[in-house]
């Protein structure tokens, strides 16, 4: 028996994707989700092996809910928006159902689910990859224990690599997050934002002074006193950021 949960804000979506799962008893339907913060409670406590998920849902959007989850199962997006698709389909890690879709084109989403599960292929790259929705750029959507929290760019002082982690740094503490550090140098607009090292993505409206730390050695002193380390590849991009 597969376990199944749908994540769609629209009702009639809901029951449209319900109904054509009854051709598939093999196939139960644990629970269904109006939004992304229910969907992230229910994959946490539910263990689902495929879910059907909107992407522009209130609150948050799939891409977003995704990323709260540290091994999502597998997932058919389902959605009336097709700027996302082609980018889906070249990952080749998921399927991509646009509304309105039949019963025909629903059965070769399960068949190529059923396919990659048996494949153990990720979505990861999916998450790293994916065309932002606008909001997801001004943004950024942490777990604070067993809640979510929408970080706005703007509190954001700098970014730090830990381990298969980033810590992103706030006047108030930091937030973990399962994400690269290439991530967020690509997700970030690079006038606001610059990796001066390996290590570190700094906010440019943070920034107070670049100090020679010794020969060909600079650091960037940050308005909390933090102290980053820049490398000379990053001292050479901050400074063309900088127009210096």
């Amino acid at each position: 028996m597969s376990k199944v949960i749908i994540i769609d804000d629209e009702p009639l979506a809901r029951s449209i994707v319900k109904e054509y799962l009854l051709r598939y008893p093999e196939m139960e339907v644990l629970q269904e989700c109006g939004d992304g913060f229910e969907g992230v409670k229910a994959i946490t406590s539910l263990q689902p092996d495929l879910i059907f998920l909107d992407i522009q849902m209130p609150k948050i959007s799939g891409f977003e809910m995704l990323e709260l989850i540290d091994n999502p199962p597998g997932v058919i997006f389902t959605t009336a928006f097709d700027e996302f698709a082609m980018q889906a389909f070249e990952t080749n890690a998921i399927d991509y159902l646009l509304k309105p879709f039949s019963q025909d084109r629903f059965e070769k989403a399960i068949d190529k689910w059923k396919n990659q599960h048996s494949k153990n292929e990720s979505i990861k790259p999916l998450l790293e990859d994916h065309v932002k929705q606008p909001e997801e750029s001004t943004r950024v959507v942490v777990k604070v224990g067993n809640a979510i929290k929408i970080l706005p760019i703007q509190e954001i002082l700098y970014i730090e690599a830990y381990d298969d982690y980033v810590k992103i740094h706030t006047k108030d503490g930091f937030h973990l997050k399962k994400k690269t550090m290439g991530f967020f140098e690509k997700a970030l607009d690079s006038k606001q934002f610059v990796r001066v090292h390996r290590s570190y993505i700094i906010s440019l409206s943070q920034l107070t002074k670049i100090e020679m730390k010794e020969k060909d050695s600079h650091v960037a002193k940050m308005k909390d006193g933090v102290v980053i380390p820049m490398s000379k590849a990053g001292y050479s991009k901050l400074k063309d950021v900088l127009g210096l």
